[in-house]
This record gives structure tokens, sequence and C-alpha cells, in this order.
């Protein structure tokens, strides 16, 4: 019975580290922003802003980078998604050139915030899921201070 006990004790203890560690790693999720139309992302361990987002209702993790140009995809999340594409476009990244696929995202949520027919490149060689660029971005107010971002979607 006490040793019971004991692992019981040993188990809430890592359920807590494993939650506040998730917290850190992955500050964003899709529970955590909920449905509100102004969105607060905190930074990663990483300094970078990343968050869960539904891409045509499948979820995703996603970079938020406002220096890049479009959505970018993997190929495993395209091919998840049922996207196809054969419109090859050559790509300048800071990785260097490489080719990539135009395709379109029927909708990208990211807490409250909903784009609906977005533009997206599929990147094979894509580290992660989704890298939610300019074509995603350039409809909100994007404003950063002390280590978080704030998105507000703008009436088009």
């Amino acid at each position: 019975m006490k040793a019971a006990g004991l692992a019981a004790f040993w188990l809430a203890v890592a359920a807590l580290f494993f939650y506040y560690f998730n917290h850190k790693i992955n500050p964003n999720t899709v529970d955590e922003l909920g449905d509100a139309p102004s969105v607060t992302l905190q930074r990663d361990l990483s300094s970078h802003y990343r968050a869960e987002v539904l891409v045509n209702g499948v979820k995703a993790s996603a970079l938020v980078d406002t220096g890049a140009t479009s959505v970018s995809i993997s190929r495993r999340l395209a091919d998840q998604l049922g996207i196809q594409s054969n419109v090859a476009i050559r790509l300048h990244t800071a990785n260097g050139d490489s080719v990539g696929y135009m395709a379109r995202l029927d909708s990208v949520k990211l807490g409250g915030i909903e784009v609906h027919d977005v533009a997206a490149t599929i990147v094979p060689n894509l580290d992660g899921d989704l890298l939610l660029g300019m074509s995603f971005l350039n409809r909100m107010d994007v404003r950063l201070y002390k280590g978080t971002m704030t998105l507000r979607q703008v009436a088009e």
C-alpha cells in the first residue's frame, strides 16, 4: 500500500513537470487561444512565436513569421489535407534556393481569427507543419510588445 502511494506521488510530480514544461515549450495551443477576435501569443523558450492553428479544420503547429511572404506548409501536412499542386515555383529562403508548389488553403484559423482562401506554398523539405507568413498576416493588425505578439483581424 505504501508503494502505491509513493508511485502515485511520483506520477503526480511527473504530470506537473510535464504540464509546466509543455506549456513553456508550446504556450499557444488551440485550447489556450480560445475564440476571441484578438489573439495574444507568448514567445516560446526559443523566443519564437509558435501556435497551434486549424488548417482546413486540421490541427497543425505553426511558426509565425512576419518575414515570410506566404504561408508555407510541409509536404506531410499537404498530403494529410489532400492538397495537390503541379505548379512549381522557385523559392529564395534563408536556407537557400529550393522548389515549392503553389496551393490555396480553404481556411486558416488562429484562435478566433479565421481567414479563407489563403495563398500557400507546399515546401517539401519544410521542418515542422506550417510557416504562417504574410499571405495570412497581411490581413491582421500585428503588434509586438514585451514578449507578446497580438493579432487582430482587420476588416477587408
